[in-house]
């Protein structure tokens, strides 16, 4: 979503202060120095697991980071507390990235995760295709400029000569009632963010497509980056080694996670998942680390970027035709 200036500036003097909620420390205070880093984060979301596990095992004290996680009741919130310097980073996607630099705002990204959604359908429905989905209700998650459908919806087009809205009949709403709706057999078929995909896996649905699937038909060379650790260009400048102790400290909890069954276990709670639900959670999130060099990310969400800006327009973009340069933060040599 696009926030003005102006009012970015009004929402955040109403109400960011009153939004933010920190977490307690797990880790005693350090004896040596550390750098505070405010982090703004959805109270549920997925991003939860890889913060708890970096301040239980005490990661950002071993980098020399003071990680203070502030909770959010949505993502307006976040993007709004960001854009007003009430923290210092976020979880965002390239998108909101590429457009916030073009219109002069020195926002900038290291990835996260490459974890996306997908077309999900029940094991015995008739739909085995792309070509299958015509005359049939789709839920979609995320809204009409959601990139996983607007990648799809792409696809489509140009592999089948398919105009999905046009053809189908495509109901918006949030992802859990999205999901809800799809159990109660109300949906044919649900494009969902990748956890809600997950739960659905676990109960009784397959993927039909990826939005990953979809990249890669369209040019991308591999797993792009969906999401990124978003912060200010000044701010890094000015906390390199803040910056690098993040990064640092992320890539121990997620090295954590992909290898750690019992971490899984501990996680649980938070996760809010048993059993086979937890299990499938837990290999699609492994599959969603980020595996490659920064520059080949950088040049296929480029890539991507200019398939999205074709099919979603200037209320996804801007007047941008090209992604921003800096989007991808690359540290500079020393």
């Amino acid at each position: 979503m696009m926030i003005s200036r102006r009012a970015t500036l009004r929402l955040a003097a109403l109400g960011t202060a009153a939004a933010l909620v920190s977490r307690p420390s797990f880790a005693t205070a350090p004896s040596f120095a550390t750098t505070r880093v405010r982090i703004g984060v959805l109270k549920f979301g997925t991003v939860s697991w890889a913060l708890d596990t970096m301040k239980q095992h005490k990661f950002d004290a071993a980098n020399a980071i003071d990680l203070e996680i502030i909770d959010f009741a949505g993502e307006d919130a976040t993007n709004v507390a960001m854009l007003a310097g009430a923290i210092d980073m976020i979880v965002s996607d390239w998108l909101w990235v590429s457009r916030q630099r073009s219109e002069g705002v020195d926002l900038t990204l290291v990835p996260y995760s490459t974890a996306v959604g997908a077309i999900m359908a029940k094991e015995g429905a008739p739909i085995r295709t792309i070509t299958d989905l015509k005359g049939k209700k789709i839920g979609v998650a995320g809204g009409p400029l959601d990139k996983s459908w607007l990648l799809i919806q792409a696809l489509a087009r140009r592999d089948h000569g398919l105009d999905l809205p046009a053809i189908s009949d495509i109901v918006f709403g949030a992802p859990p009632l999205i999901s809800e709706k799809a159990m109660q057999g109300e949906l044919d078929a649900v494009l969902n963010f990748w956890h809600f995909c997950a739960r659905l896996e676990a109960n009784g649905f397959r993927r039909l497509i990826g939005a990953d699937d979809a990249a890669k038909a369209l040019g991308a060379s591999g797993a792009v980056s969906a999401l990124g650790y978003v912060f200010h260009d000044k701010w890094a400048n000015e906390n390199p080694d803040a910056v690098r102790g993040f990064i640092k400290a992320s890539a121990q909890a997620k090295d954590l996670l992909a290898r750690s069954d019992d971490e899984w276990l501990r996680l649980a709670p938070i996760i809010r998942a048993q059993g086979q639900e937890l299990a499938k959670l837990r290999d699609r999130y492994r599959e969603g680390i980020p595996r490659r060099p920064v520059a080949e990310d950088a040049a296929d969400a480029g890539r991507l970027y200019r398939v999205l800006a074709e099919i979603g327009g200037d209320k996804l973009v801007g007047r941008a035709p090209e992604m921003a340069p800096g989007t991808f933060w690359q540290e500079l040599p020393k």
